[in-house]
């Protein structure tokens, strides 16, 4: 089984290092070294700053890929619209349990980040920079830095700047969430969509991009256009920073000039000669296989072209000895377990094609198969966040990749070849954190609760499926299938919402006195009388 990834795994270089100069010297650069390796930086206005990022053809490194200077221009000019200050926010929230090369830069760089973020701020006259992470250890080295700029969150400073933590969950590094979180909400997208360039923290306008984006900024207004494109392909110039795990015998975060081959980054780390896939750009990113991988150059045009994706930077190689629909399920299961619970297609569909996938490896046949891309195709742009989006290209991905292994599952008996668990994920089944109606971090299982369906008062309205679909489905006939279950921890509020508002007042909740105690406040037990008196308040 594969661990998972420590915060900041070995780091490797192809060529010259940009954004990993220093590396070799220390651990971390603090003020005075980052200064000595890299030097001076001085400001720029904002259209020449604009103009650089799109002579270099930078865009957005944390999975969208929108071109920076777009989205430059656009907050400049709705501040300007609205006579209002920008804000500037960078994203450093990197969730997802194969990624790490934004952990990495913020550990081990965290003021070349703060460059190209202070650059973009001056540039824009922002007097708010805020810097979203959701570790421990981002959230040490990135005050550190402010520290040791002299930036501060105080009223009077001339520009505020603080760190904002979230909980580690896929869909806190949502813009959408990251802003809301940063406006006092829970980390969770809201369900309308809103341009951040256009109202964004506050309200205002908002230059929202990833930690590895603000420091390639800062290189290129280091070193200028005509030398940053010295690196790297003509229409891609630069580096990239790549995680690559997986089936590889040194898991690492290297940075690459684009342009380098694909099986050669593959071969630093230790993975297999001949891989049976690569998972390129994360968990919500796409399979290729063996033969693919040796067409395929580092850069977003080569990996799109040959049905692969960079993403967020995640390369993921499978050997042959495993099972890859197998290896697929565990992260399929993982992504429907990080939903918000708020958009029903999500919470909803992503755990139904979950359980169609399990289907299929346990020779649910043609309509399991079937069952699954009819899941993936109704989550489709149906979410307020692209979390259901990803995560049906990653299952749309998997069944097109693996045909062979496909058809021994469905019209066999399976490939024969055991699940390795080589795709790293979170120790520990971690519980949703952080979101509307959820249990503190960590807490996951059954609770003291049971809930219990008084079939005297049942008329099947269905109302309880809808609210508690972790507990209640449906049968054929209308009615829930289950008379009494257990309710998870992070569930509790939902099963307390489905017996109040209950119509025919037929759902109750007691204590389980069989179960040892729960060391969180237990929900309050309501009788049906006192459900009466809720809905009639």
């Amino acid at each position: 089984m594969n661990e998972a990834l420590p915060d900041v795994p070995e780091v490797r270089v192809v060529g010259l290092p940009q954004l990993t100069s220093g590396f070799d010297l220390v651990e971390r650069l603090d003020l005075p070294m980052h200064l000595k390796v890299h030097g001076p930086l001085e400001p720029m206005g904002g259209e020449q700053l604009a103009q650089l990022t799109e002579r270099i053809n930078l865009r957005g490194r944390g999975g969208a890929g929108f071109p920076f200077h777009k989205k430059l221009r656009s907050v400049a000019e709705s501040a300007i619209r609205r006579g209002v200050r920008p804000v500037v926010v960078v994203n450093g929230s990197e969730d997802e349990p194969a990624c790490r090369k934004d952990t990495v830069l913020i550990n081990r760089a965290p003021h070349l980040i703060l460059d190209g973020a202070l650059l973009c701020a001056e540039a824009l006259g922002a007097r708010t920079l805020v810097v979203g992470v959701t570790r421990e250890s981002t959230q040490r080295s990135m005050e550190a830095a402010l520290a040791e700029r002299g930036l501060n969150n105080g009223r009077r400073s001339a520009l505020r700047a603080r760190v904002q933590r979230n909980p580690v969950r896929m869909v806190t590094g949502a813009a959408a969430s990251l802003i809301r979180s940063i406006d006092g909400g829970p980390a969770i997208p809201p369900g309308r969509k809103i341009s951040a360039s256009q109202s964004g923290v506050g309200g205002a306008p908002t230059l929202l991009s990833n930690a590895e984006t603000f420091a390639q900024i800062a290189i290129a207004a280091r070193i200028g256009p005509e030398r940053y494109g010295n690196t790297g392909l003509y229409d891609e110039p630069g580096t990239v920073m790549l995680t690559v795990s997986g089936a590889v015998a040194r898991p690492m975060v290297i940075e690459v000039p684009t342009g380098v081959p694909l099986r050669y980054v593959l071969q630093l780390a230790g993975a297999p000669p001949v891989p049976q896939g690569v998972l390129t750009g994360g968990y919500h990113g796409k399979w290729i296989d063996a033969a693919t991988v040796d067409e395929a150059i580092v850069s977003r045009n080569s990996l799109e072209a040959v049905g692969g994706s960079i993403g967020a930077g995640a390369i993921l190689p499978i050997s042959q000895e495993t099972c890859p629909l197998g290896e697929s399920l565990r992260v399929a299961q993982w992504l429907a377990e990080e939903s918000a619970g708020q958009c029903g297609p999500c919470y909803l569909g992503l755990p139904a094609a979950a359980r169609g996938l399990a289907d299929i490896l346990n020779g649910g046949g043609p309509a399991a198969l079937e069952a699954v891309k009819q899941v993936a195709r109704n989550v489709k742009r149906r979410g307020a966040c692209s979390h259901p989006d990803g995560s049906a290209m990653f299952l749309e991905s998997t069944i097109k990749a693996f045909t062979d292994d496909l058809a021994a599952h469905v019209l066999g008996n399976g490939c024969g070849r055991p699940v390795q668990g080589v795709l790293p994920l979170f120790e520990g089944g971690r519980g949703p954190t952080g979101l509307p109606g959820a249990a503190a971090a960590e807490e996951t299982g059954p609770s003291r609760q049971k809930i219990y369906v008084d079939w005297t008062l049942c008329r099947g309205h269905g109302l309880c499926a809808d609210i508690l679909p972790e507990v209640f489905e449906l049968g054929a006939d209308g009615f829930p299938t289950v008379a009494q279950a257990s309710v998870p921890r992070y569930a509790e509020a939902k099963a307390l919402r489905a017996v109040r508002r209950c119509p025919a007042l037929a759902l109750r909740i007691e204590e389980d006195t069989r179960t040892e105690p729960s060391p969180r406040r237990n929900l309050p037990v309501l009788s049906q009388g006192r459900g009466r008196r809720a809905l009639g308040r």
